[in-house]
């Protein structure tokens, strides 16, 4: 067994994770409180009840920007912060200040007026300038902390290759360290593939132009969270004793070979024109086959889950859960067939596996970081009802999908008609309300955590 984890240092970078930590669970609080309301939205017979049809679209673009956007950036950010150490610590204050700020900013904006939203993929907007300061504040911090990250993770091959045949624990550190690094670059691709369209934006208006200008970095953020995803695999099966059998060297090789669609990105935006069908057709296919090239990652992963069997922590069940949510998201993926509710029942299988790897490693760190340990029947079943919740929404979703309910709408406007497509929501329902449980009962397990630190710096 060779161990896929790194040190824990006790310095500044410490400190300056708790607090992306912090506001990664603070985002996941907003997002859980609107998500209440989005599903009472969706939901047969108490849609009826609740006049709520007019918020849903507000709630659910800031829903999905502190879920998706705000938490994955903020772990992202804890991970970077950690295998970077100390350096250029200011300018980590300064990013976590930006983030901080930007983030509380864009969960009070759907309660002001005209907030107009737009529902386009990856980063959803509300047209307002409430929600535009919010996600410009939040940018610029998270634009930051990649900053630092490229300028203080040692991710040269010098540095990082293990260059003998031999596994050791320096060379299988320095290989978790390396994936943390290409998980920076494409974010900063990322970043940087939205400021390129933004100065060369397309002459579109409303949902059409923030489509297109999220479009091409929307894709490039999907290969930053699964190279995050795999490395928390690794490291929850090392923790738990059983991590992957393969040494470092072979590691990075293969984190090398998931990255290599990153590539490609600027390339599509110097053949391609923001806006246009093939801009759009060529991210899709990068997005398509691109993912492929993690499959050798993802199935050494499954050798250390069956040795698993009979452990129960909470980092085991999260890495079970997130392990099925994240295959069964894949699935879901070839049996999209035009615009409806199986697309989001493919990508919330995606993301809450994604959500849920992130959701174990933190109990892991928590006491790394200063804080209690995590224990307790409580725990180890919170990854299963959160990520249960979630298999019964989106199974639900697939289900009413198959009978054409339209993605994006809510209340009358879903035009549940048949007994079908009306169980298929329901299941939604049930399955979305159980998640919100999970989802508190994460929250609470951290924040009880957290308030009994157990050593100060």
């Amino acid at each position: 067994m060779t161990d896929h984890r790194f040190e824990i240092p006790d310095n500044e970078a410490r400190e300056l994770a708790r607090y992306w930590l912090s506001l990664g669970i603070a985002a996941l609080i907003g997002a859980g409180l609107l998500a209440i309301l989005l599903v009472l939205s969706r939901t047969p017979g108490i849609q009826d009840v609740f006049p709520l049809r007019d918020f849903f679209k507000s709630a659910l673009v800031v829903h999905v920007d502190l879920s998706v956007l705000i938490w994955f950036m903020a772990f992202g950010s804890v991970m970077w912060s950690l295998a970077g150490g100390q350096g250029f610590a200011a300018l980590g204050r300064v990013a976590f200040g930006f983030a901080a700020v930007g983030t509380a900013i864009m969960t009070i904006s759907p309660f002001f007026p005209d907030a107009n939203p737009l529902l386009n993929n990856y980063i959803p907007v509300l047209q307002q300038g409430v929600f535009f300061a919010g996600i410009s504040l939040a940018g610029l911090g998270f634009a930051c902390a990649l900053i630092r990250a490229l300028l203080t993770i040692r991710w040269s091959v010098a540095n990082t290759l293990p260059l003998g045949a031999d596994s050791t624990p320096s060379s299988s550190s320095s290989s978790v360290r390396f994936a943390v690094s290409l998980s920076a670059v494409a974010g900063a691709t990322a970043i940087a593939g939205v400021v390129f369209a933004l100065i060369y934006s397309p002459a579109l208006e409303g949902q059409a132009f923030w489509e297109a200008i999220f479009w091409g970095g929307g894709h490039a953020l999907q290969f930053q969270h699964t190279l995050l995803m795999v490395v928390a695999w690794f490291w929850l099966a090392s923790e738990l004793g059983w991590g992957p059998t393969i040494n470092g060297r072979t590691a990075m090789y293969l984190y090398l070979l998931a990255a290599v669609p990153i590539l490609f990105v600027p390339v599509i935006y110097a053949i391609a024109p923001v806006g246009s069908a093939w801009h759009t057709a060529y991210f899709a296919r990068l997005m398509e086959y691109g993912h492929t090239l993690m499959v050798p990652l993802i199935l050494i992963v499954l050798p250390s889950l069956w040795r698993l069997r009979g452990i129960s922590t909470p980092a085991k069940s999260a890495l079970v859960a997130s392990f099925f949510l994240f295959a069964t998201g894949g699935v879901l993926a070839y049996m999209i067939k035009g615009v409806n509710v199986v697309i989001p029942a493919h990508y919330h299988g995606s993301i809450v596996g994604v959500t849920l790897a992130f959701m174990g490693l933190t109990y892991v760190l928590l006491p790394r970081l200063g804080y209690a340990s995590v224990e307790g029947r409580m725990a180890r079943w919170q990854p299963y009802v959160y990520g249960g919740g979630q298999l019964t929404h989106i199974l639900g979703l697939a289900w009413s999908g198959g009978y054409g309910v339209q993605r994006k709408v809510a209340g009358a406007e879903q035009i549940l008609t048949t007994l079908p497509q009306k169980i298929g929501m329901g299941m939604m329902g049930i399955g979305g309300l159980i998640s919100i449980i999970g989802g508190i009962m994460f929250v609470l397990i951290c924040l009880i955590a957290m308030r009994q630190r157990t050593t100060r710096t």
